[in-house]
């Protein structure tokens, strides 16, 4: 950001969307761009994949189930928990983490603000990302293809909206940047949609069993939750851009050789720590654990 006639203006090009800007500023200067809900109407078969961390955002009494179908009463017709693919690729980089065929240190790729970061600040680090689709695009895609599979709707009929704790997802969607088109449609704040689920919540109609992802996937949304499925110690955890930035800059002077993988979040407190999540950081996370 450079402060430019009086005003605190973004550079494009050099903006990785980490939501800093919007965490730190005393006015709220600065906001985040996202779906508004309404734009879901624009689908005739609607599917919300909601982030692990939607569950740190609410009491310990409401269950995984009870949120899950909160969510769906709101207007759509199938929600699918990002929680799973997100143990499918846990799966995939413990496979290729197996196999021993990549360049160490292996660095995440599923938060859309660090792979950026590495593009605009710390291109000779390109090779090292995670060859990986997020667990967002993962579970879209799989959503998707059982939607159509089951006869449910036609592809140009399904509208996939990811209910996400950051604005780099968002950005990720708009803007992919190893493909033309992303698999989701939209991107949802959790901040916009969370009064209309405590609505929800509190009026509840029916209780399906939606709920299909185990602990490894719901755990993806606290710091370490990526890399502790990966069945070795050699690995690091670094949430916090500027702390980030210090271990790629580490990486970078090869200094981290007998580490494997890296687990960067560019939030502090990871995913539970996104600037469009409500809850405090430490206190989604116990209610996570619970």
């Amino acid at each position: 950001i450079r402060v430019r006639k009086g005003k605190a203006r973004i550079i494009n090009e050099r903006c990785i969307d980490c939501g800093e800007c919007i965490r730190v500023c005393p006015y709220h200067a600065k906001k985040a761009i996202t779906d508004p809900f309404d734009s879901i109407y624009q689908y005739k078969y609607k599917i919300a994949i909601p982030a692990p961390s939607i569950y740190g955002q609410f009491k310990p009494s409401f269950s995984r189930n009870q949120i899950l179908n909160a969510l769906k009463a709101l207007g759509f017709d199938h929600v699918y928990e990002v929680a799973k693919a997100a143990e499918i690729v846990s799966d995939a980089t413990r496979k290729i983490i197996k196999k021993g065929e990549f360049k160490k240190p292996l660095i995440s790729s599923a938060c859309p603000a660090i792979v950026r970061l590495i593009q605009v600040r710390f291109p000779n680090l390109i090779d090292n990302i995670l060859k990986l689709e997020s667990p967002m695009e993962v579970a879209a895609k799989l959503v998707k293809n059982e939607v159509i599979n089951k006869g449910s709707a036609q592809p140009h009929e399904i509208g996939v909206f990811f209910i996400t704790p950051c604005a780099a997802k968002a950005t990720s969607v708009k803007a992919p940047y190893e493909k033309e088109h992303s698999n989701v449609d939209g991107v949802i704040s959790m901040k916009d949609i969370y009064i209309r689920m405590l609505n929800a919540l509190d009026r509840p109609e029916k209780n399906e069993a939606i709920d299909i992802a185990g602990y490894e996937g719901i755990r993806w949304a606290c710091p370490g939750g990526e890399s502790a499925p990966l069945e070795t110690d050699k690995f690091l955890v670094v949430d916090g851009i500027h702390n980030v930035i210090t271990i790629l800059e580490e990486i970078e002077n090869d200094r981290l050789e007998d580490i494997y993988f890296v687990e960067a979040l560019a939030c502090t407190g990871g995913c539970l720590g996104g600037p469009l999540t409500i809850e405090n950081p430490y206190v989604a996370r116990k209610r996570l654990k619970k």
